[in-house]
């Protein structure tokens, strides 16, 4: 059974939301003046990025696995929008959800690395975000 179009505008709309907090927290982890901790700075730009991809998965009711992978995710997405290639970059952040937290994989992120993490998630938001207009919705019109 498919969802109705408003249960499924609202779910994309909360995924939207939720990946957005996750990149003010990162933005603003780049204001403190010491000890910045760029490690969570880019897990919090993979978690946008992740949420976002999800976003468009749910709006078009493509079911995804459970995976921080977004590469795996971009495969999924609908072929039009050509996300695979255009974000190919993206790549990268799958490493931040989880093996440059724990200390087996530990290794410390430079602030270059960071900016480059927000960089491509600023890239992911307005690719994904073109995706939505132009489908004549704009979920970020909704959002403080």
């Amino acid at each position: 059974m498919k969802p109705k179009e408003e249960d499924l505008l609202e779910k994309t709309k909360q995924w939207i939301e939720i990946a957005e907090e996750d990149f003010r927290f990162a933005k603003f982890g780049l204001t403190m003046a010491s000890n910045v901790p760029y490690r969570l700075i880019a897990f919090h730009c993979q978690q946008c990025a992740e949420k976002y991809v999800k976003a468009l998965l749910v709006f078009h009711c493509i079911d995804f696995p459970y995976t921080h992978s977004i590469e795996k995710l971009l495969e999924l997405t609908p072929k039009e929008y050509a996300l695979s290639i255009v974000l190919a970059d993206a790549r990268v952040l799958s490493d931040y959800a989880v093996s440059k937290r724990y200390p087996d994989f530990y290794k410390k992120l430079s602030k270059e690395e960071t900016l480059k993490a927000i960089e491509i998630t600023e890239l992911i938001r307005k690719e994904i975000n073109k995706c939505f207009l132009s489908k004549g919705f704009n979920f970020l019109s909704d959002i403080d």
